[in-house]
């Protein structure tokens, strides 16, 4: 038998709902200088400073 949905578990606040629409996750691939091997960058970033992270070295 499956649960209901819960009344809690939708947003109360929908501006922090919308703020929320404004951050993303990005991967990036980094070479290790030493071993060439792949290694993942991963950081929450504002979707403003998203060329920014991935122009970094």
């Amino acid at each position: 038998m499956a649960k209901a949905a819960s009344k809690n578990a939708k947003v109360k606040d929908t501006k922090a709902a919308a703020e929320a629409k404004n951050w993303t996750k990005v991967i990036k691939a980094v070479r290790s200088p030493k071993t060439g091997a792949y290694t993942f960058k991963e950081q929450i970033i504002h979707k403003d400073k998203v060329k920014d992270f991935l122009g970094q070295k």
